[in-house]
């Protein structure tokens, strides 16, 4: 605290400093300021979110057998991340097999039998009636196929969920159970998101509603200070009962840039053009809370504190301080040095 209060106190001795021993300024520093037309830009608070995330329940019973992953760990899409016993369902797969065998053994019985009697019945050797028990034979068996099928499908699903896998790439969050506990139907097992597709969610005021559905872009400020630009977002079509606002999902384009689900980011979009005085940043000279430019006048460097708006690449906006017209130094801190007493 006191040595914040020190080095406040330096710099201001310096701007004081600075006024009394003015130097006068070249003309090839000078940048005259101008009032220009410039995107009004909205900033808002938003967080990162992961768009894939799931928790796995289980889609059998059985007992847990083994665990390869934990929480934090990052999961392949397909690797194994639990076994559960599988005696019941490699029990259950036999006995549809085995079905299966004995509805075609008995369709090929049925289908032979069926094929005889309508050759011996034109000769009278059979009744109408017994060629068409035969026929309905033949067809019941036939179903009965497709039922057995239908089963030992069944029964490979169930044996196949005992191994339980990744859907897709990710971070394990949550790890529901442990090895040797008995899980039922539907309990969960693995919560994970995916990291490869994010997006950031926030909340605008109601009206900038019809702003955002005639330009739908944002640029979204990453912490280490890069951007990433997006037109593809979500506008709910309802509001929160508490802040009236509305909710607005942003998702985010690949990129090889530190973002995870969590983090916070400034996501900005255009409200329409204004008239207001834009100035190279390197104009600026800032300390703490402090900013200020060194403004010419009569050919002397005058320091004059300025407020700031928004940045725009190389150019920051200026709220309060200067006018159209003004002539201010290029470069702040370089006429700092200069004012300097050798």
């Amino acid at each position: 605290m006191h040595s914040q209060f020190n080095h406040r106190r330096t710099f201001i001795i310096s701007l004081l400093f600075s006024i009394l021993y003015s130097n006068q300024l070249f003309a090839d520093t000078l940048y005259t300021v101008n009032n220009a037309e410039s995107e009004q830009m909205v900033q808002l608070d938003a967080t990162v979110e992961a768009i894939d995330k799931a928790t796995l329940s289980s889609q059998t019973t059985g007992r847990i057998i083994k665990i390869n992953f934990d929480n934090n760990d990052y999961v392949r899409k397909g690797e194994v991340l639990l076994e559960i016993t599988n005696k019941e369902q490699g029990a259950q797969l036999a006995a549809s097999e085995a079905q299966l065998l004995s509805a075609k053994a008995s369709y090929n019985e049925a289908q032979l039998t069926y094929a005889r009697y309508k050759k011996l019945f034109p000769k009278g050797a059979i009744s109408q009636g017994q060629l068409d028990q035969a026929e309905a034979t033949a067809n019941t068996t036939q179903q009965q196929i497709k039922a057995a099928q239908a089963n030992l499908i069944q029964a490979k699903e169930s044996l196949n969920y005992t191994i339980v896998k990744a859907p897709f790439s990710g971070v394990v969050t949550e790890r529901h159970v442990e090895v040797g506990e008995t899980v039922n139907l539907g309990e969960p097992l693995f919560s994970g998101m995916s990291l490869d597709n994010l997006r950031v969610v926030s909340e605008i005021p109601q009206r900038y509603l019809n702003v955002l559905r005639d330009n739908p872009s944002f640029i979204v400020t990453l912490p280490d200070g890069s951007q990433l630009y997006s037109d593809k977002i979500t506008l709910f079509s309802y509001a929160d009962q508490q802040s009236h606002a509305f909710k607005i999902r942003i998702n985010l384009p690949k990129t090889d840039k530190l973002l995870l689900p969590g983090m916070w980011v400034k996501a900005q979009f255009s409200s329409g053009k204004r008239s207001s005085i834009l100035i190279p940043n390197s104009a600026v000279l800032t300390n703490n809370e402090l900013t200020a430019v060194y403004r010419n006048v009569n050919g002397k460097a005058i320091l004059t504190q300025v407020r700031l708006g928004n940045k725009s690449g190389d150019f920051v906006e200026v709220l309060a301080g200067l006018q159209s017209g003004d002539k201010i130094s290029v470069d702040a801190y370089q006429q700092l040095q200069s004012l300097e007493p050798q």
